[in-house]
């Protein structure tokens, strides 16, 4: 009798109200050894000494229970969930059975509101009862087929100020963009959708992950994002390329390289020119 998981049981006992179940190697088994499957639930015509699979969870009575239903996930799974309603003590998920899915305030990365769509794993809380987390970090998988400079998509299901935004690749493996490849993407948040480059496959199997493209691509996005910056500022930066690298990260969400290359760029096709203090555009045309 595993709380949270499907299982083959056997029908042990027929009642007005249902069908008792219990391990199909147990002869005997006691009363607190057994299952019930509400009668709403039996598949017509079942009889004792069937078998039936079911997924055994605990009723509003905090009574452990079985259905022939079948949740969204399971224990240790990950799933896309959506929130039924905010109560009290957390949000209720839907997940596919009649008693909503309690995902408590502690266990939330963000807060959620009644019709959201959240990363969620489903565990076994510390009173003995299935609940929701979508801090699911621990639950995703590090074998997924992919590899280096494959396209993928994925959810944000947390963010880091140190490590960056962790990612759920397909809703399913573990992944990162770290925060050096955040540059520019501070709105970012939690419940993302995001398309990503992987740039590397750890050895154990974790991704890592840029939404900027490879940098041969990416250096025309950047000099463009410049010219726009310049042109708010009244046609000039007050800094040139040898400004300090977090002064460069502030005001262009660029890291000090990707800065200098973009800049180059410009420099080179004849759109601005490097003062001493400051960089000016001197044309309009793009």
């Amino acid at each position: 009798m595993e709380l949270g998981k499907i299982q083959t049981l056997k029908v042990n006992k027929e009642v007005e109200f249902g069908v008792y179940l219990a391990d199909p190697d147990n002869a005997d088994p006691k009363q607190d050894e057994r299952v019930l499957l509400p009668g709403k639930q039996v598949p017509e015509g079942t009889k004792t000494g069937d078998l039936l699979e079911v997924f055994l969870y605990k009723d509003s009575s905090d009574r452990l229970i079985a259905t022939t239903a079948r949740p969204a996930m399971t224990l240790g799974e990950v799933a896309l969930l959506k929130v039924a309603q905010v109560g009290r003590i957390g949000a209720f998920l839907d997940w596919g059975l009649e008693k909503d899915l309690l995902l408590p305030f502690k266990e939330q990365t963000r807060k959620v509101e009644d019709g959201d769509e959240v990363l969620a794993a489903l565990y076994v809380d510390k009173s003995g009862r299935l609940a929701a987390t979508m801090k699911v970090y621990h639950y995703l998988h590090t074998d997924s087929p992919y590899k280096k400079d494959d396209t993928v998509h994925g959810m944000i299901y947390e963010i880091s100020k140190n490590f960056g935004a962790f990612v759920a690749v397909d809703d399913r493996y573990s992944a990162l963009i770290s925060t050096r490849e955040l540059y520019g993407n501070k709105q970012l948040q939690v419940g993302d959708r995001v398309e990503a480059r992987i740039i590397s496959v750890k050895a154990d199997g974790k991704l890592d992950l840029s939404i900027r493209e490879k940098a041969y691509l990416q250096i025309g996005e950047d000099a463009e994002a410049i010219l726009r910056l310049m042109e708010e500022m009244g046609g000039s930066l007050p800094f040139t390329d040898k400004a300090d690298p977090e002064l460069i990260r502030e005001k262009t969400g660029m890291s000090k390289n990707e800065f200098k290359r973009a800049v180059g760029n410009l420099l080179k096709n004849g759109k601005i020119r490097i003062l001493e203090d400051s960089i000016e555009v001197t044309t309009n045309d793009k």
